[in-house]
């Protein structure tokens, strides 16, 4: 059994309450369970509950066994001094707080009713399933699931700003240079991701804005900085953006990145030199491309906002000093799908929390008009009956199925909890 069982069971009191005694015999009435706490101290805070003919007000601890108290040092810290109830599954032993005043203990074992002890059992049983759920998760009503992949998809979002926030106080507050920042990850996909955002620091986004006047320029900085013209290479192009590139490293005193990019497993239009060419026609085409993307609310603005085509020589060539079939290297609406998922949605969430004028409505509007992932873990979904069916739905079965069912969070989900209820 998990102790986060014993928190559902107490939290929406979901056990016989008539006749309820502590292991003392004294009646127990829970006016008011409290609210859950999930930082340190007690686990739920600002509890009303009459013991005996006394009407208590404070905080509730809740563990496996009364034991526990003492395995978790309780009776040495004050901040379990105002325990008023201590609920526990089984009381192997009575517990005193830090005053050596003892605890009232109820014990629910016995109490719970038997369908949501059943409930729970199945839920949690070992077996090879995909996911604890995955015989009933289709059982769960429309409504209550719509609500669901929305806050699971809000909770992604959040966890993307918090790496934002972090990366706008190092760009002190400069908006732009977080976005530069941001795609310049993301046009290297997970491959040369770290090597791309690695690459986006170490250039001062000032130097940026001074370069991007010139396409070549811009080239010439980022392939230079990514360490992409290390090489003598008999290649007219290549010798050009070289030299462009030594005379910005005397200018600006830059050196390239540690970080190597990687080739391997990739294929063409996704090798970092096309992705770089792409990235440095976009930010030469667009001098404000922070304020466009944040007045946007098109999807289809945004697809023709982020179109970037890679310069002419790259028609001919995904490597330096070998030629290719010609071919247009332009950005697919699949890769600015990625770019919007991964950038500027969550940059947009960020921003207008930082601003506090937070808009999910707007948010779910735009990520909706985006087609689903297709991915391993969606394609699972997919044959339990779950059909995603925008991306914000498969972003939300990405955080579904990597926050909540891998660790067994079960009892934190809204699926598990409608499993649990019956």
């Amino acid at each position: 059994m998990k102790e986060s069982f014993l928190h559902y069971l107490w939290q929406y009191q979901l056990f016989n309450k008539s006749h309820l005694l502590t292991k003392a015999n004294e009646p127990v009435l829970v006016q008011k369970a409290g609210f859950h706490n999930h930082n340190s101290g007690p686990d739920f805070l600002e509890a009303r509950i009459q013991i005996g003919k006394q009407l208590w007000a404070g905080s509730v601890e809740i563990h496996l066994k009364s034991s526990d108290w003492y395995v978790h040092n309780h009776e040495t810290d004050s901040s379990y001094d105002n325990v008023i109830l201590h609920v526990v599954w089984e009381d192997d032993m009575p517990v005193f707080r830090n005053n050596n005043t003892i605890v009232s203990t109820l014990e629910l074992k016995g109490l719970v009713p038997k369908q949501i002890w059943n409930n729970y059992q199945n839920l949690f049983q070992k077996s090879k399933r995909w996911i604890a759920c995955e015989n009933v998760i289709g059982d769960v009503n429309e409504f209550s699931w719509n609500n669901w992949l929305e806050r699971l998809y809000i909770e992604r979002l959040e966890r993307k700003s918090k790496e934002i926030e972090k990366l706008l106080a190092d760009s002190v507050n400069d908006w732009e240079a977080v976005l530069f920042q941001l795609l310049t990850k993301n046009f290297g996909l997970k491959v040369n991701g770290a090597a791309f955002i690695s690459l986006a620091k170490s250039t001062d986004f000032s130097i940026i804005r001074k370069e991007r006047t010139q396409g070549i320029n811009l080239e010439a900085l980022l392939m230079g900085q990514a360490g992409l013209l290390e090489k003598t290479i008999d290649d007219i192009y290549y010798t050009e953006l070289q030299q462009i590139y030594r005379y910005q490293q005397h200018k600006y005193k830059v050196a390239t990145t540690t970080s190597k990019v990687q080739f391997f497993r990739l294929r063409p239009p996704n090798f970092p030199t096309i992705r770089i060419a792409q990235l440095a026609n976009l930010f030469t085409k667009k001098e404000n491309l922070f304020h466009e993307v944040m007045a946007i609310n098109d999807v289809n603005d945004l697809y023709d906002l982020l179109q970037a085509q890679a310069s002419s020589y790259w028609n001919t060539h995904y490597v330096f000093g070998k030629e290719s079939k010609k071919s247009i290297k332009r950005t697919t609406k699949s890769f600015i799908d990625l770019l919007l998922l991964n950038t500027l949605i969550p940059l947009r969430f960020a921003y207008q929390k930082h601003i506090g004028k937070q808009d999910s409505e707007a948010l779910f509007n735009l990520v909706q008009q985006i087609k689903p992932e297709k991915n391993s873990i969606v394609k699972k979904y997919a044959a339990l009956g779950i059909t995603a069916n925008n991306a914000m739905d498969s972003q939300a079965l990405l955080t579904l199925k990597n926050s909540y069912c891998k660790p067994q969070r079960c009892l934190e989900c809204a699926v598990g909890l409608a499993v649990l209820k019956g």
